[in-house]
């Protein structure tokens, strides 16, 4: 029997985790990039294996507060307002999702991709020499004090729902943790068996490297569309040519968008552009990856440097990075760990896929047969990659996973 090719369009965290999963059942793999392995959001994330990251950002209570955090100088969202018309739309919809009954269904379906996203890295990572970079760890949400904690009541109370539990460090026993936050911050929320990437760059790129040396292939070319034959796909039209396979997986993030709205799928979808600064060679390093609530940002120890990564900002994919998000997540750092010193500082900025709803899409296009969708991760990119790849494997191998599909498929918005 012929072995049987599959194209992977993207080769971020997704697109890289399909490939492997996928050769490991049998197949041959082509992964097509534009640039190349974490090129993109991969490359920049947080280094989180947020397995707790279920509360969407549209949780009851934001449609009150938006205007005022848009007001706010020390808010982490912020609009170019001459984007504001085509995000209109979108932002709709958005909104229309921030009730109780609709986050708890996110949650839902969140859960079900992350909540084992330690094991699955560990799983996907095994023997490829990306190991290096994968290390388990606690995870730590920092306020200023408990009266902070409980203004996130609804959100903490959501995440018990769904299973988390976690240990509370109030004044000493924070401090006792980790002195880092000393005098700044005086509640800690505790949440073990999450994980940290020391390097994401270099972790997605190593992978890649193990999936070329089994025999997979890697193009450095643009994806233009998807051909198709009988009514199943047939290969990617590239600028360098045609890509021939015998199914697609579309995990380009952002970018999947035009692609799918070329198979006649309009998927509500914007650029959450995210940025982070490195603070190299610092002078502290702190024990765990760390959320400081009050900026909405990870503080993530790497190799050699500490990654401050978050902020909002809609703006599209083609404007120039904004300096008010680099200045505010500097003030915000510095705010947090005094007399902090470092090198020097490196910048980023970078595109995360954001549907109205917040869930991403995986599985099949019904109306596309043997394309499959594995997009639209949000802010869970890094975490939920590597069960999303071993979905997608599963479904091309016709294999049934206990798992319900049905709040990822894309004909949710085809209604």
């Amino acid at each position: 029997m012929k072995q049987k090719t599959i194209a992977i369009i993207g080769a971020g965290i997704v697109g890289v985790s399909s490939a492997i999963w996928l050769q490991r059942e049998g197949y041959k793999v082509k992964l097509i990039d534009r640039e190349g392995p974490a090129a993109g959001t991969s490359y920049g994330n947080g280094g989180v294996l947020a397995s707790c990251a279920v509360v969407p950002v549209n949780a009851p209570g934001l449609l009150k507060s938006a205007p005022g955090m848009l007001m706010r100088a020390d808010s982490p969202l912020f609009v170019r307002w001459s984007y504001l018309p085509k995000l209109l739309p979108w932002l709709i919809s958005y909104m229309r999702g921030a009730s109780k009954k609709n986050t708890r269904h996110v949650a839902k379906a969140l859960t079900t991709i992350l909540y084992d996203s330690l094991e699955q890295h560990q799983a996907l990572a095994r023997g490829t020499g990306a190991e290096k970079w994968l290390k388990p760890s606690d995870y730590v949400f920092i306020y200023k004090d408990r009266a902070a904690f409980d203004k996130d009541a609804y959100g903490w109370s959501l995440r018990r729902e769904m299973g988390f539990e976690w240990d509370e460090l109030e004044g000493d026993a924070l401090s006792q943790y980790d002195p880092i936050f000393q005098g700044t911050r005086d509640f800690g929320v505790r949440l073990a068996d999450h994980g940290t990437i020391t390097d994401p760059g270099k972790y997605v790129t190593k992978l890649a490297e193990y999936m070329q040396g089994q025999g997979g292939e890697l193009i450095i070319a643009e994806a233009l569309d998807i051909e198709t034959q009988d009514g199943n796909a047939s290969g990617v039209r590239t600028g360098n040519g045609l890509v021939e396979c015998d199914a697609v997986v579309l995990a380009a993030g952002v970018w999947s968008k035009n692609l799918a709205e070329k198979l006649g799928i309009k998927v509500p979808m914007e650029s959450e552009r995210g940025y982070h600064i490195e603070l190299i060679n610092p002078s502290v390093m702190p024990r765990s990856p760390m959320m400081l609530a009050s900026g909405k940002f990870v503080i993530t120890p790497m190799e050699g440097r500490i990654r401050c990564a978050g902020i909002v900002e809609f703006g599209g994919l083609d404007k120039p990075e904004s300096r008010a998000p680099f200045n505010l997540l500097k003030r915000q750092i510095h705010e947090a760990i005094p007399g902090l010193t470092y090198d020097h500082i490196e910048e980023w900025m970078g595109h995360r896929p954001a549907p109205s709803d917040s869930i991403p899409l995986i599985g099949e296009i019904k109306t596309a047969p043997g394309i499959y969708a594995a997009f639209g991760h949000h802010h869970i990119g890094l975490t939920g990659g590597p069960k999303t790849g071993r979905i997608i494997a599963d479904l091309i191998s016709g294999r049934k996973r206990n798992i319900d599909l049905a709040p990822y498929e894309v004909s949710r918005f085809t209604h």
